[in-house]
């Protein structure tokens, strides 16, 4: 019975791990256990945020595209985490990838830091906020001149300032 079980829990695990499931817990466990500027209990960043935005900051999970109105903003701006305020991205680098997630092809210096995510069998490069560690999106290379770089987006993980 014993072996069963064991053999039973090494296929779930390795059936999440070919999901991608495993990996994206681990991955969100450790950013939760990083140490960061900005820093809140569990319960704390839920009382924040609300439930989408907790879900994306701190879950690193998706919005569903075409659902934020930051996909659709257009003025003069400055775009800031969600979490903790800080600015991430400039206006002037925002461009419509027609993906359905606000795009930039750079972030603001100093404002984000990279993680390599490999869920869902996929090697993306994930985006998370310097201060608070939120989840913010990914990077892909294939932005527009002069990076080359499309940042998408969680509209959710970030609030916008007019210039």
């Amino acid at each position: 019975m014993t072996k069963r079980r064991e053999l039973l829990g090494m296929t779930v695990l390795a059936g999440a791990g070919l999901l991608g499931l495993w990996p994206r817990h681990r991955a969100a466990k450790a950013a939760q256990s990083a140490v960061f500027p900005v820093m809140h209990s569990e319960a704390d960043w839920r009382s924040l945020l609300g439930p989408a935005a907790y879900n994306v900051l701190r879950r690193e999970s998706t919005e569903t595209p075409f659902s934020s109105k930051l996909d659709f903003e257009t003025r003069a701006g400055t775009y800031a985490c969600a979490g903790c305020d800080l600015p991430v991205f400039s206006s002037a680098t925002k461009y419509d990838s027609h993906t359905g997630w606000p795009s930039f092809w750079q972030p603001l210096a100093y404002a984000v830091a990279e993680r390599d995510d490999t869920s869902f069998g996929m090697a993306r490069t994930e985006i998370h906020c310097v201060r608070c560690g939120g989840h913010l999106g990914h990077v892909f290379r294939d932005g527009p001149p002069p990076t080359g770089l499309r940042y998408c987006m969680n509209g959710v993980a970030m609030t916008f300032k007019t210039a």
